[in-house]
């Protein structure tokens, strides 16, 4: 009642020109999308919606408003909705959501990462979990709209993908290889690196195990069979579970995975495409996250000796 106390003072201070203030920018439909930083603060936002023509006043949207935090995300405003139409909507959900990954992470992942931030109900998880783009999802930071299809979210993430491989394509073509070799041995360097530091060391043993015809023998390709256990993807791979027969079992099998298993950012695409000029074939990783690699299994067991 206060507030609207003092809007009524205000108003009656102003005359017409103090109503004018809280009338909408256009008569005409000018919809447009008002995006909301996950930082930013409530009269940054006054600014900001001044600025992009969505409030005649800052005063105005103040006195109605005030400072309350605003969700971040994005909103559909039009510039013919009045300063109370749009308050209204700022405090209420958006209509677009901030999604983030940055890790190599499979469909599924994301798919919950989705369905928490976009509050999917089963049913839509179930028609993301169908899609067919493994590899494809490009870890980054989007706007997604809450309201479209997981076959067009899927295709905002893809986009992302094309445009990233992009440069490299040429590479591609230069090197005779499929980009979609080069996306699988990206996925494994990506789950297999303690970081890009030894991404291309990873490369190297990777593609002398594929020339010399070695098993790979890559844990993450059996992580991915695997699937989720207890709550938890990516978990450790026993005796058994190198067992297993499966497509992806890369200790029974020789060659790549049927598919990338995870989707890799560009740098380890490029690494794929790069590899270190190296004569190991294992590899390990110390406690400190070192990698430590040797051309025979001999001087791989003494590593593992040493360092594990």
């Amino acid at each position: 009642m206060k507030r609207w106390a003092a809007v009524g003072l205000v108003l009656g201070f102003l005359g017409m020109s103090g109503w004018m203030m809280f009338g909408p920018v256009s008569s005409k439909d000018e919809p447009g999308i008002f995006i909301v930083p996950e930082k930013q603060a409530g009269w940054e936002a006054a600014g900001e919606l001044a600025d992009q023509g969505f409030i005649r006043s800052q005063t105005g949207y103040w006195i109605v408003y005030g400072g309350k935090p605003i969700e971040s995300g994005g909103y559909r405003l039009n510039k013919n909705m009045n300063l109370w139409q749009i308050t209204a909507k700022l405090a209420g959900k958006p209509d677009l959501a901030w999604v983030r990954w940055s890790a190599c992470i499979r469909q599924e992942q994301v798919g919950e990462i989705l369905a928490e931030k976009l509050e999917w109900d089963n049913q839509k998880l179930e028609e993301w979990n169908k899609l067919d783009d493994e590899g494809q999802y490009y870890p980054d930071t989007y706007l997604v709209p809450r309201d479209e299809t997981a076959e067009v979210t899927a295709q905002r993430f893809v986009d992302r993908f094309n445009e990233k491989i992009a440069p490299l394509l040429d590479k591609f073509l230069a090197e005779n290889m499929l980009w979609t070799t080069g996306v699988k041995i990206a996925s494994l360097i990506a789950r297999e690196a303690a970081g890009p530091e030894d991404a291309k060391i990873i490369s190297g043993v990777i593609w002398n195990r594929l020339d010399q015809g070695i098993r790979l023998q890559i844990d993450a390709t059996m992580q991915y069979t695997r699937g989720k256990v207890n709550g938890r993807w990516w978990g450790n791979i026993d005796l058994a579970e190198k067992q297993k027969d499966s497509p992806y079992n890369t200790y029974l099998y020789k060659g790549l995975p049927p598919t990338a298993i995870c989707s890799p950012a560009i740098e380890y695409i490029r690494a794929a495409l790069e590899p270190a000029e190296t004569e190991c074939l294992f590899y390990l990783h110390d406690a400190s996250g070192q990698i430590h690699c040797a051309k025979t299994f001999e001087e791989h067991k003494q590593n593992i000796q040493k360092y594990l």
